[in-house]
């Protein structure tokens, strides 16, 4: 009994060693260049809240045009993040011979730059665009609407978290 507890232990143990040894590690959260950022259009649209949250929970001071540069006491935004195009589109793809919708094809679309605060280019103009395919059905409109919310709010934290990863990985400013 006691030699399967060591063998149980020796391969746990073993294991460990191989995945240590292959590079593996846990994703962590991201550190950044720079320790504050202003957030400049795109008020009130869905990405742009949603990256503005994960950039505060991420530790970094973030302001807005409407925040005084002084606010938080001497420390200024180190670059400035400009929103382009924050925007929803709904398309009909696919119809029945009656005419009637049966595919939409939903897209989400965000585009912005990132310059440090001299206006230097850090990230030039990028868009990025997800879609999604759903189905369609007139009997059932209630929960392909829910399911229609549920696909938007999956991509608008997709374009979040790349948009977090990309400033994650810009060098020392």
């Amino acid at each position: 009994m006691a030699s399967a507890a060591r063998r149980h232990w020796l391969l746990t143990l073993g294991a460990g060693a191989l995945l240590a040894g292959c590079g593996f590690q846990l994703r962590q959260a991201p550190r950044f260049a720079f320790e504050a950022i202003r957030v400049d259009g795109g008020n009130g649209t869905p990405v742009t809240s949603e990256l503005r949250r994960l950039l505060a929970i991420n530790g970094l001071k973030v302001f807005t045009p409407a925040t005084p540069t002084n606010a938080e006491g001497d420390l200024a935004p180190q670059v400035v993040l400009t929103v382009l195009t924050d925007q929803r589109e709904r398309v009909a793809v696919g119809q029945t011979a009656a005419g009637q919708v049966r595919e939409l094809q939903l897209r989400t679309r965000f585009a912005f730059r990132l310059r440090s605060a001299s206006g230097r280019d850090l990230i030039g103009d990028t868009e990025l665009l997800l879609e999604r395919d759903l189905s369609f059905n007139e009997t059932i409109v209630l929960s392909k609407a829910a399911e229609e919310e549920r696909l938007y709010r999956d991509m608008i934290s997709d374009i979040a978290d790349q948009v977090l990863r990309r400033l994650a990985a810009l060098p020392a400013i």
